[in-house]
């Protein structure tokens, strides 16, 4: 088994991702600021783990991804670190907007520094957390990897910035082995309701603002645009559970230490597509409460439909999801419920 370095690691995805990790075998140095993120929720992974309070298998270093010298105490901190899972980055669209340099320095520079440590740690095996939004309003559905990148955000410049950073890195040093992994909608917890995703303030996304409805945090959701070419007119997403995305990272990285030295680009989604209405009904199902919602103007730059191909990944990594929206919903709601402030609660 290997130990990895995970930037990021305490994050909605990341600590759901550390959890598959430890199962799997692996240990881990995490590295997390908490600036958008709780300790709380590498805690709870240790026990979802059965990991003594001080086992080495889950170390954690609070550090900036934009420091080297807090970037070296992460790879010292284990016994050589063999790959590194790089969540660590900003990600609201909106707030890009209004402060793209912070984004530009967090998310690329951040990158920059990580990559150039990794040099220095002679560390060559990296699996990167990229985005759909890179496709911007897509041409056509599913989108497969090969379609253009055409971001419309600062968010999405940033995540193509980074995606250009390790096809330069690899094309001009041999060894390399690279998984840039374009994830869609991630959404829902774990089974246990012990870990989910905890938001700052108002949720950006779909699926935290229903159940944050739903518990009572939330007086109501607004539906951007209910005049869409789609069948019930709201917008239509791939929405994939987060352990199937957990899942996804388990074997990217396990495929990148196998194989061969390699840049590889995958699309991590479904191949499914629910609309808003539907998402909010199977949540109503899910939790027996009323999700209130309003029906308001399209927002600009949404796309009327967005739904990944995952066959390469299926090809590639043997990966596809396995949970339904109604899973989605349930254990999203099994999170919210039993948090309803989320780790703020604890």
């Amino acid at each position: 088994m290997a130990q990895l370095l995970i930037t990021g690691g305490a994050g909605f995805i990341g600590s759901h991702t550390c959890l598959v990790l430890l199962e799997a075998g692996h240990d881990l140095v995490v590295l997390d600021d908490f600036s958008n993120s709780s300790p709380e929720s590498l805690k709870r992974v240790r026990q979802l783990a059965n990991l003594e309070g001080s086992s080495p298998r889950l170390q954690v270093v609070e550090g900036d991804i934009r420091s080297k010298s807090d970037l070296r105490k992460g790879f010292r901190a284990g016994k050589g670190i063999d790959a590194v899972i790089h969540f660590a980055g900003l990600k609201a669209v909106g707030e890009s907007v209004r402060e793209p340099l912070r984004y530009w320095d967090v998310n690329v520079a951040g990158s920059q520094s990580l990559l150039s440590v990794m040099q220095e740690e002679n560390c060559r095996t990296l699996a990167f957390s990229s985005s759909a939004t890179l496709y911007g309003l897509p041409e056509r559905v599913p989108v497969t990897e090969a379609d253009p990148v055409q971001p419309i955000n600062p968010y999405g410049f940033t995540k193509a910035a980074v995606e250009q950073m390790l096809e330069d890195l690899s094309s001009s040093e041999q060894g390399w082995r690279i998984a840039r992994l374009r994830y869609f909608n991630p959404v829902g917890a774990h089974p246990s309701g012990q870990i989910g995703e905890d938001p700052n303030g108002i949720p950006n996304n779909l699926f935290p603002f229903v159940s944050q409805v739903a518990v009572g945090r939330r007086q109501e959701l607004k539906v951007f645009g209910n005049d869409w070419p789609t069948p019930d007119g709201t917008g239509v997403r791939d929405y994939i559970h987060v352990m199937d995305l957990a899942e996804g990272h388990l074997a990217a990285i396990q495929h990148l230490m196998e194989q061969r030295p390699q840049l590889l680009t995958v699309n991590l989604g479904s191949g499914q597509g629910h609309s808003v209405l539907e998402v909010v009904q199977a949540f109503e199902k899910a939790s027996s409460r009323p999700v209130a919602y309003q029906l308001v103007e399209r927002r600009p730059g949404d796309a009327a439909t967005t739904v990944a191909d995952p066959s390469l990944a299926n090809r590639l990594l043997g990966w596809q999801t396995k949970r339904s929206l109604a899973e989605i919903c349930r254990d999203g709601w099994s999170w919210q419920s039993q948090n309803p402030e989320g780790y703020r609660g604890s």
